[in-house]
């Protein structure tokens, strides 16, 4: 992703808005090493449970279960840092050509482009929290009765927190790119944002 839309502007209103920017950041990076910590208690899990199988003919129970309930979660959890940082997927070329070209016009379809994103995270936000209600109210799990089960809420949970800090950054990237379209203040492409300085 461009760092237009990202939207490094300068001055402004968003003076005001930096210390909410720099709590919005610190709570993605939070969410993002929770998920990483669980990228590394998964690969621990799935090795535990092929040495158990292969040397003790005694598998770990649940690994099925629970890897596919963590990725789902891990997903989730590193979405709005992903975002913030630049990185998530999406094609560069007319992004790229107009920038050179039009400026404001690229960071005014970046602004579009956060926008729509807003648009999809809110409504999955939304759309998840009665899921999670349901699924904490319900006491909802997931495996087999004797063998081994694990509630499904905290994966709920995390799909409606992940959704909702992604929605929130996609709407201060389309602030900031929609503030540069139309003020011309656009920050350079080339330059890293502050974030990368100080990372």
């Amino acid at each position: 992703m461009s760092e237009v839309s990202q939207g490094r502007g300068k001055g402004g209103v968003f003076l005001y808005l930096s210390p909410l920017s720099s709590l919005l950041g610190g709570v993605a990076a939070l969410l993002n090493g929770v998920g990483t910590l669980a990228i590394i208690g998964l690969m621990v899990l799935i090795n535990t449970d092929i040495g158990g199988r292969a040397l003790l003919n005694a598998p770990v129970r649940g690994v099925p279960e629970m890897v596919s309930l963590s990725i789902v979660g891990i997903v989730f959890l590193q979405l709005g840092h992903t975002l913030r940082k630049g990185r998530l997927t999406r094609s560069e070329a007319l992004s790229n050509f107009l920038g050179k070209r039009s400026p404001r016009l690229s960071a005014f379809l970046d602004g579009v482009f956060n926008l729509t994103g807003l648009a999809l995270l809110g409504i999955l936000a939304y759309s998840s929290w009665p899921l999670f209600v349901k699924s904490w109210e319900g006491e909802i799990f997931v495996g087999s009765i004797g063998d081994f089960t694990a509630p499904v809420w905290p994966i709920k949970l995390i799909i409606v927190v992940g959704s909702t800090v992604t929605a929130i950054q996609f709407f201060e990237a389309a602030l900031r790119s929609l503030y540069g379209a139309f003020s011309g203040n656009i920050p350079d492409r080339s330059a890293p944002s502050p974030e990368e300085n100080s990372a």
